[in-house]
C-alpha cells in the first residue's frame, strides 16, 4: 500500500492545518508532526542551543478500522497523490 503496510488493521486519517495534507498514519493520536511541512527535531543540541520542539499540525480525522477498510482509504488517498496514475498498483 502506499501509506501504511499491507494487512494494516488500524490507522489514523489525518489533515495537516498548516500545508493540508491528507494522509494515514500508523499513529491514532489526536495531533501528530505533518510528514510534509513538519519535522522530528534534531535532539542533538549544544550547550547555548535552544531544545527544538515538535510542532504537531496535522489533526486526527477519523480512525479507520478493518483491513479492508484500510486498503480502501489508502487506495483513494494514493490516487489522489499520484494524480490518478494507476501504475503503481
Amino acid at each position: 500500500m502506499y501509506y501504511v503496510p499491507d494487512g494494516t488493521e488500524l490507522c489514523g486519517y489525518y489533515e495537516c492545518e498548516e500545508c493540508g495534507n491528507r494522509f494515514l498514519s500508523l499513529k491514532t493520536g489526536p495531533m501528530i508532526v505533518c510528514p510534509m511541512c513538519g519535522e522530528e527535531p534534531d535532539m542533538e543540541i549544544g550547550p547555548d542551543d535552544e531544545m527544538p520542539k515538535a510542532v504537531e499540525h496535522a489533526k486526527l480525522i477519523q480512525v479507520v478500522r478493518g483491513k479492508e477498510e484500510v486498503e480502501k482509504m489508502d487506495g483513494l488517498l494514493s490516487l489522489a497523490a499520484t494524480g490518478g496514475d494507476y501504475n503503481w498498483i
